[in-house]
């Protein structure tokens, strides 16, 4: 792997010498973790007004979309309540200050997030935790009907923080009842889970669950066996819940970044971490994958490269091997930022996106979180703009899920912009759909000054497609400066990424006048 990397670096010293263009998948998978608990990420605060709320997510929106990213991971149900209107669960605290208190003038946070995230193109992920209740037991607001207080006996308290027991039934009827309920009502691309399936170990004080155990274990497990058992039949009742209401939504998994450590297990990770999902977590994040319950698995690879413990390229390479015919994105810990000289390097994440683009088992990244990206920590938010993600990424479609593409889309005229827009003349393209009958995401436009790499490299995304025909302008400062022909071809592709056939082929050519058609 070592030879990987060095080998990825001499070629992208030739690429910058010899003026290649930087290398940019087509496909890829570029997503950001929008964290509500506690205000991570947004709302910024507790009791911003309406507007507020709005426009800070629209200038999130805002951002990520400039830097590339095709997909938010937004969390909507962070401790047994809602950013959306439910009959089960409680508005959040977060919005508020008061659990239970819906926004005022009211709207709905979910369905506006949604429609925006759309409009750019973008893939929206309900992020949801499904056995944390009450964040913190002296500091947060609890309503009076929220579901802590309507059945008390389901939970268990563990330091700081009230849970579901896992071990219960009611429990996991409980949860499916709320992604039902969700992917019923609401337009979401995925659902998504995090690390947090039973609790992260406190030293010296076990998680008292007996009694569950003693009543809820009808094969006689012992108690390791039982727990990851009780977090098998969450995945997979989740998993055919949402087959059931829409086997187009996406079901992935952020689990912690090492499955089990070599030393327990010879199919583990060379790797000398604390704890494991399997071990100390009881999620048997391989099983998911093998049984095919998830459709993508984003370990939180939250080590540098060269850690002593962990090693970012061991972990990443080991994953790599393990996805079992499913995406594997990676989690990226940029939230880490200036916190050791690992961190403080401004190569630390254009490395590791080096890295990973090695292996065709990797579709992509989501970076934990959005706030870091605000302060433009190490200069990432410029890497990415200016080379990583400087070209669109189609996400990669998953074709156990839908893999029929949709009818083509032709470029029926095109011309040369006014000569009023001299300061910024552009060329308009008027397409048309041949298939009406089902919803396009985008158009995909392709342009390169040969013909033969047409349909290789997206260029630029039109999005928010909503009738048969549409326009669009590529402007000449879009075109590199050296090309002296550029030809134009266009796809479009459905909201579950699957692209339609190339278009029919124009071309422009450069003269002393700017790019015009050829006569």
């Amino acid at each position: 792997m070592k030879c990987k990397c060095l080998f990825a670096c001499l070629l992208l010293a030739i690429c910058q010498v010899s003026g290649v263009a930087q290398y940019s998948p087509k496909y890829e998978f570029r997503g950001v973790w929008i964290a509500t608990v506690e205000n991570i990420d947004w709302p910024s605060r507790k009791g911003l007004s309406v507007e507020q709320q709005k426009a800070e997510f629209i200038r999130i929106l805002d951002l990520h979309q400039r830097n590339g990213m095709n997909a938010i991971v937004m969390q909507v149900r962070p401790a047994a309540d809602a950013f959306y209107p439910s009959d089960y669960e409680p508005w959040s605290e977060y919005l508020s200050g008061h659990q239970g208190q819906a926004p005022s003038p009211f709207y709905d946070p979910l369905a506006f997030m949604i429609e925006e995230t759309h409009q750019r193109g973008m893939e929206f992920h309900a992020w949801l935790n499904p056995y944390r209740a009450v964040f913190h037991l002296g500091k947060s607001s609890v309503a009076p009907d929220h579901i802590t207080r309507q059945h008390p006996d389901w939970f268990i308290n563990y330091g700081t923080v009230k849970y579901f027991d896992p071990g219960r039934p009611e429990v996991i009827d409980h949860v499916e009842k709320i992604v039902r309920d969700l992917v019923e009502r609401y337009e979401v691309d995925g659902v998504h889970m995090d690390d947090y399936f039973y609790p992260y170990p406190i030293d010296g004080k076990e998680f008292p669950d007996n009694a569950s155990y003693k009543k809820n274990n009808p094969a006689g497990l012992n108690k390791a066996d039982w727990r990851r058992s009780n977090c098998d039949s969450i995945i997979v009742r989740l998993h055919r819940t949402i087959q059931e209401v829409n086997p187009e939504i996406k079901f992935g998994i952020s689990p912690f970044g090492v499955w089990r450590n070599k030393s327990k297990d010879p199919e583990g990770s060379d790797t000398r971490a604390g704890l494991s999902n399997y071990d100390e977590l009881y999620a048997d994040i391989l099983l998911w994958l093998k049984k095919g319950w998830i459709d993508y698995v984003t370990p939180q690879l939250y080590w540098e490269i060269d850690h002593k413990l962990c090693d970012y390229e061991t972990l990443l390479d080991w994953w790599s091997q393990h996805t079992y015919g499913r995406h594997l994105y990676i989690g990226h810990g940029i939230y880490r930022a200036g916190t050791n000289a690992a961190w403080r390097d401004k190569h630390q994440i254009p490395d590791q996106i080096d890295l990973l683009r090695q292996y065709d088992n990797v579709q992509g990244s989501i970076f934990f979180s959005s706030k870091t990206f605000e302060s433009n920590a190490n200069g990432w938010n410029d890497s990415l703009r200016t080379r990583y993600y400087r070209f669109p990424a189609i996400i990669p479609p998953m074709k156990w899920l839908d893999s029929i593409p949709p009818g083509r889309v032709d470029i029926v005229n095109y011309r040369e912009s006014e000569p009023k827009f001299a300061n910024n003349p552009f060329i308009q393209i008027d397409a048309q759909l041949s298939d009406t009958s089902e919803s396009i995401k985008s158009l995909v436009v392709y342009f390169s000054n040969t013909p033969e790499v047409l349909g290789k490299q997206p260029r630029m995304m039109v999005n928010n497609i909503k009738f048969d025909k549409t326009s669009f302008n590529i402007f000449a400062n879009d075109i590199p400066y050296d090309w002296k022909n550029c030809y134009i071809a266009i796809s479009c592709i459905d909201w579950n990424n699957n692209e339609s056939a190339l278009s029919n082929m124009v071309q422009v050519i450069k003269t002393n006048k700017g790019w015009v058609i050829p006569k």
